[in-house]
């Protein structure tokens, strides 16, 4: 799995980015918010019972990222049509403000290091990527294991500083410096 350090390996995905008619999909880079650090997860598959409330959870704390100059991506091996389809049939994803990248030849999964070794979907992954496309922070759950979008705020929130945070760190606290 690629680590803090490494560089964000490039990419090009078709996403659901849209409920609206003719105005579903796009394609996203690497290269397509400049300036911007990225939250980038991913998920095993579309339709299963715990991945809507994650994404349902990253939706909710859209304005949190947005503040913090942040950019939510999220990832599966599903194509966009699923995607879609997911987003049309699931009240809890109608209102999901955030692309759907479908990564279905498993090039960036695979890139990232990210695919369950048994199963071949990817792990809950979450990687923080700085505006110049350093991963700043990386952390993967096995598959029944839900992520904490607060943890991840923070952890946001902590990088952005530029400064040793301690233990439990929360912003607007003293850092070590």
């Amino acid at each position: 799995m690629l680590t803090v350090g490494d560089k964000l390996p490039e990419f090009s995905l078709k996403a659901c980015i849209s409920r609206d008619p003719g105005r579903e999909f796009a394609t996203i880079t690497h290269e397509s918010f400049p300036g911007k650090w990225l939250v980038l997860f991913f998920w095993p598959l579309d339709f299963s019972p715990l991945c809507p409330t994650e994404l349902e959870e990253f939706s909710a704390q859209h304005e949190q990222f947005a503040s913090r100059n942040a950019v939510v991506l999220g990832a599966s091996l599903d194509s966009k049509y699923a995607h879609l389809n997911w987003k049309n049939t699931d009240p809890r994803l109608k209102d999901v403000n955030f692309p759907l990248l479908s990564d279905v030849k498993r090039e960036l999964t695979s890139a990232l290091g990210i695919l369950h070794k048994s199963e071949g979907v990817p792990l809950r992954a979450t990687f923080l990527i700085d505006p110049e496309g350093v991963i700043r922070f990386a952390c993967a759950n096995d598959l029944p294991t839900g992520r904490s979008v607060p943890e991840i705020i923070r952890s946001l929130d902590a990088l952005q500083t530029g400064e040793p945070c301690p233990v439990n760190w929360q912003k607007g606290q003293k850092t070590l410096s």
